[in-house]
């Protein structure tokens, strides 16, 4: 019994035989613009100009037109295994941190600020989320962050 079934399993099926026969006859074929020259396009009408800009009103500035950004951290912040601290107060928690001219500086509840060189640009970048607002002083960001 199981000789007859394996004898079944060497034979093709009726369809893959058709696949074989119309492979082979198309195998020496070229699908129509496959290694032609490209289609030249047709310069004889202008391109319509279609303004896609968002209005002025909707526009985020890019960093380069900032003096700089800044983003709450409620959390300790842990940096190479050691909890930061205030120098001036001692707080350790509920930090704005801000990022400007390639610098990072903290600052705390009380208005302490002091710079911190374990962190870059490219750290605040990955940890900081989408701005929400843009501010014209820092006393306005200051105010909107709740500090």
């Amino acid at each position: 019994m199981f000789h007859r079934i394996r004898r079944r399993v060497k034979e093709p099926s009726e369809a893959q035989r058709r696949f074989f026969e119309l492979s082979a006859r198309l195998q020496d074929q070229v699908p129509l613009g496959v290694g032609g020259a490209p289609a030249e396009p047709d310069h004889s009408e202008p391109a319509a100009v279609v303004d896609d800009f968002l209005p002025p009103e909707l526009r985020v500035p890019s960093h380069d037109q900032l003096d700089g950004r800044m983003m709450p951290w409620a959390q300790p912040l842990v940096l190479d295994g050691e909890m930061v601290a205030c120098a001036a107060c001692g707080a350790y928690r509920d930090w704005l941190i801000l990022s400007t001219r390639d610098q990072i500086w903290l600052r705390c509840r009380a208005g302490h600020q002091q710079q911190e060189m374990r962190l870059d640009t490219a750290w605040y970048n990955r940890s900081a989320g989408p701005a929400d607002a843009t501010h014209a002083t820092f006393e306005d960001c200051l105010r909107h962050l709740g500090h």
